[in-house]
């Protein structure tokens, strides 16, 4: 009866054994991969380093318990399943939660190129059934593959940037490495962490278009102010009528750039509050009369009437009045300054409703020559002008429709422009109606 004992204990002591040491195997691995991942996540400035520091012990923790509890849970290992043989991530149910809760695409290679792992930020990307599939045949990029194919020759950590032209422009930037320290084999597994960097690189060509635009708006009445300086130093210095002339075309140039560098300030106010929701209500009517009230008198000046038209119970808008009143100043001026040929501008407030929320719709149209349908889409951008002599020459700053634009944006309404050759623009503007104020009892 002892010695059947005691074989029974050994027997349990040599299968604990093996079983520790399985599980053992595939933990490593796996907290080898959890330390390259939140490595990654650091260096990308994905992750604070001490967010990354307490949640890699957190996963090592799990891990650990879970190796302890042998014949309770399934063992952490990367190997071949049982459905159609097809290599999969097999892992504790929160360490493999993690994983898969991590917002860039995660994947793991075995060292003949092919997906073992996908996290479902990377599920998003290449598909659900990438799995066992050849990384070349779902991510299309002759830059990736080689990195990773270097990275399995070596073992060298790699970071490049790689660009998918289709269905729409992506930019990305990969971290590449090594799982397992063992040299280059078919045991080696390969880790490929991916970010979404279109949106950075956009911003950073958009500062950089900015940025040159700015100067070279800048430059050209900064030359012309020191042509005619130099100009009333020299032969013209004792003659009054060309004084006088140049004068005034030097006063022209320091509005303008007086213009430039108050819409400049403008917008960069407005873009770094634009994540910040107004609060106010507003009589967008009342806002619209006392625009149109002001411009009287150039209008008047260049023969053309402003109406402006609204019911009597409309609804106060949710707002930044100043900020509205720059909305309702920009349309109206772009009105005069572009359609006066018309004659009369037109400026009519109505009730509207937009996915079953009530707006209020501000629409100024003018009947000057109107804009062809090519330059619709681009009437926002910074700088971008349908006729940059014609704009410059009536006092424009190309950024007009750029501030109303992220106006309209933090104010979380929408512009839309209409227009038809020789028939006049419209522009509209949605805001969102301003909540009833609750009465007190």
């Amino acid at each position: 009866m002892a010695a059947a004992e005691g074989a029974t204990k050994l027997e349990r002591g040599k299968t604990w054994l093996r079983d520790f040491l399985a599980r053992w195997t595939g933990t490593r691995t796996f907290i080898i991969t959890s330390a390259v991942v939140f490595l990654a996540l650091v260096l990308l400035d994905g992750l604070h380093v001490i967010a990354a520091l307490v949640s890699f012990a957190v996963v090592s923790g799990v891990a650990a318990t879970r190796l302890m509890a042998i014949g309770e849970t399934t063992p952490i290992r990367i190997g071949r399943g049982e459905e159609g043989g097809l290599p999969v991530l097999g892992a504790g149910g929160a360490a493999l939660a993690l994983l898969h809760r991590l917002p860039d695409p995660l994947i793991v290679l075995d060292a003949s190129g092919r997906v073992v792992f996908a996290n479902g930020a990377a599920e998003a990307l290449i598909g659900k059934v990438a799995v066992g599939r050849h990384v070349a045949t779902v991510l299309r990029s002759a830059p990736l593959t080689a990195a990773i194919e270097s990275v399995t020759a070596d073992g060298q950590i790699r970071s490049i940037e790689y660009s998918v032209p289709v269905p729409v422009q992506r930019n990305y930037s990969a971290y590449v490495a090594p799982i397992a320290d063992e040299p280059a084999s078919a045991q080696r597994l390969i880790l490929v962490l991916l970010r979404d960097v279109t949106e950075a690189r956009r911003i950073e060509a958009m500062r950089a278009d900015f940025v040159a635009f700015a100067s070279h708006e800048l430059k050209t009445p900064l030359a012309s102010l020191s042509g005619f300086i130099d100009t009333l130093r020299g032969h013209a210095k004792e003659d009054p009528e060309a004084r006088d002339k140049f004068l005034a075309i030097m006063a022209d140039q320091a509005t303008r750039m007086r213009r430039l560098i108050e819409d400049l300030l403008s917008l960069s106010r407005i873009e770094l509050r634009e994540h910040v929701r107004p609060s106010d209500a507003v009589d967008l009517h009342g806002v619209a009369d006392d625009i149109a009230d002001g411009l009287t008198p150039l209008a008047e000046q260049h023969g053309v009437e402003i109406g402006v038209t609204a019911p009597a119970a409309l609804p106060k808008v949710l707002g930044d009045r100043d900020e509205l009143a720059q909305v309702v100043q920009n349309l109206m001026d772009n009105a005069l300054r572009y359609g006066r040929s018309g004659k009369r501008i037109e400026v009519s407030l109505a009730p509207a409703e937009k996915g079953g929320k009530p707006f209020v719709r501000l629409t100024v149209r003018d009947f000057g020559p109107g804009i062809a349908k090519e330059h619709l889409p681009r009437l926002t951008e910074r700088f971008y002008r349908v006729d940059a002599a014609a704009s410059r020459a009536r006092g424009g700053t190309g950024l007009g429709l750029a501030i109303v634009k992220h106006i309209v944006n933090r104010h979380q309404g929408s512009l839309s422009i209409e227009s038809e050759l020789g028939h006049g623009s419209s522009f509209s503007v949605l805001l969102p109606v301003a909540p009833a104020p609750v009465r007190s009892r």
